[in-house]
Formats: structure tokens, C-alpha cells, sequence
């Protein structure tokens, strides 16, 4: 399994994308950075998109590479929630853009599957399992097994509670996210994101329930503030002895 780190920000800039991941350059979680990071080529080769919840920065270009396969009269398959469907049907059924979920008549651009928590689905040969994780609208988190049993867990943004998840997966790379440092604690608990304190805690607790940690990559990070959290990232880390890393643009994790 190879993954490719499209955006580890939550803020959009000329050196910063919003988060998205790509697998083995057909799966992709998140819709953050897609198209302004895939040349045409790369956009075409993708099979499947997940879609953690429906935040802005988790589906800002699913219209764009939906205009796009629709120009090349081909089709994405978009797979989430059911709160995620009702969102893009808001954004993509007025004036701001066409309606790829019925548009062209005779063959939609959008194909989208709906997804239910806890119940396991083969996409294109790989095992996906979606979890929810608490956060400030509904979300779940993705395990991904590929065909020869490499497994990745992405959280999405996700706050702190994630035992009821740690119960169901056994991941060798878990991403997971930080978006502020441990002076915001408080107010990132209340709207459903960690910070290093919370993440020792969470990786605390998949430490006791089983047994190891995976390797850990971080994104959904704040450009403002990486300095920061990088900091006390590096302090976690040392506590737990084990290694913690922070996610970039461009980063190719193997599995």
C-alpha cells in the first residue's frame, strides 16, 4: 500500500492544502486538495473517493473533479453517509453548479454509494470499514485493508473518545489529526479536535486496549500554529517512546 499525503493543513495556501489522502493512486480519502493537486492524467486513474463528513474543507473539490470527469464524459464513484449525500446535494442541486448526481441524464458523473458505520464494504479490492469518531457533525473514520493485508486507519477530525474505535481495528499506520496546540485544549475538545495532551491520551489508550502503537502520522494541521504543535508533539512522543510524525504536502508513506 502506498500513500500519498495531497494536504495535511486545514488552512489553504500556496505551501498549505486541505487535507486529502491518496492510495496506491486510485483511492483517495477526503476531497480537500484533489484537483489542484492531481494532473489530469493522476485525476483519471482514480476509482473511488470516501468522504469523512461534510465540512467544507473535506469536500471543497468534489464539484471540481466532478466538472472534470464530466468533460471527459466519464465516472467518479463518491462513496460516504448519508449526511454527507444530503450536503453535496445542497451544494451541487442550485445555481452554484451543476448537479453531477443526475447530470448528464443518461450517465451521472456523480455515482455515489452510501456507507453505513461499522459495516465493512469491498471498494475496488480493499476492505473499507467506516467508524464513526466524535466530532461537531457527523463523522466516521475509514480502515482500509488492502488486497494483501496492509491496513491504515484514518480518523477524519475526530475529538477525543476514540476507545469505541480502537475496539474494532488493528492498524499498522493510524493518521489521525491535531489541529491546535495544548492551550486551546478546551475550546478543540468542544468542537470535536485533539491536541497533542489529547492525542497522548488516545494513543494512551489503543497502548493499553492493544498492546502496540502503529506508526503515527498527524495532519489536519494549523499552518499558524505547526511550530507549536510540532513542539509538543516531539514531548508526547518522548513520553509515549514512540515515535510521532507530522504530516506534509507531498509525503509518500509505504506500506
Amino acid at each position: 500500500m502506498n500513500i500519498k499525503v495531497l494536504g495535511a493543513h486545514n488552512c489553504e495556501s500556496q505551501n498549505t492544502k486541505l487535507t486529502t489522502l491518496l492510495i496506491d493512486d486510485i483511492l483517495v480519502i477526503d476531497a480537500g486538495a484533489l484537483t489542484s493537486s492531481l494532473s489530469f492524467p493522476a485525476q483519471r486513474k482514480l476509482k473511488a473517493i470516501l468522504l469523512t463528513h461534510q465540512h467544507y474543507d473535506h469536500i471543497k473539490d468534489v464539484p471540481t473533479i466532478a466538472f472534470n470527469f464530466a468533460m471527459a464524459w466519464a465516472t467518479v464513484n463518491i462513496y460516504s453517509t448519508l449526511p454527507v449525500y444530503k450536503a453535496l446535494t445542497l451544494i451541487l442541486g442550485n445555481s452554484l453548479y451543476p448537479n453531477f448526481l443526475e447530470f448528464p441524464e443518461d450517465k451521472p458523473t456523480i455515482k455515489f454509494t452510501t456507507l453505513e458505520p461499522y459495516k465493512a464494504k469491498q471498494i475496488e479490492g480493499y476492505s473499507v470499514l467506516p467508524l464513526p469518531v466524535n466530532h461537531s457533525t457527523p463523522t466516521v473514520g475509514y480502515q482500509i485493508t488492502s488486497p494483501d493485508g496492509k491496513t491504515v486507519f484514518y480518523t477524519g477530525d475526530t475529538g477525543p473518545g476514540l476507545k469505541d474505535c480502537w475496539e474494532y481495528i488493528s492498524p499498522q499506520l493510524l493518521i489521525t489529526e491535531v489541529s491546535a496546540p495544548n492551550r486551546f485544549e478546551e475550546l478543540y475538545k468542544k468542537r470535536g479536535h485533539l491536541t497533542p495532551n489529547l492525542l497522548k491520551q488516545e494513543l494512551a489508550s489503543f497502548r493499553e486496549l492493544k498492546g502496540y502503537l502503529p506508526q503515527v502520522v498527524i495532519v489536519h494541521i494549523n499552518p499558524g500554529l505547526e511550530k507549536k504543535i510540532e513542539a509538543e508533539i516531539a514531548s508526547v512522543a518522548q513520553d509515549l517512546n514512540h515515535p510521532l510524525t507530522l504530516g506534509y504536502e507531498g509525503m509518500q508513506i509505504k506500506l
